[in-house]
């Protein structure tokens, strides 16, 4: 399991980094919404493309 940084989802995404910063806060709100312990400022990579309706590289 990769953990992603906001640079990272940056590059993934094509945005901006706050706006990284923004996606990665609403993706550990639901994990954490499912009783998951998350780390602020990452986020799963398999969680990402998860959400996005994708699979890992």
């Amino acid at each position: 399991m990769k953990m992603l940084n906001a640079d990272e989802v940056k590059d993934i995404l094509r945005v901006s980094k706050p706006k990284a910063y923004v996606i990665i806060k609403q993706l550990n709100k639901e994990l954490n919404d499912k009783g998951y312990l998350t780390i602020a400022g990452k986020i799963m990579e398999d969680y990402l493309y998860e959400r996005l309706g994708g699979k890992c590289n």
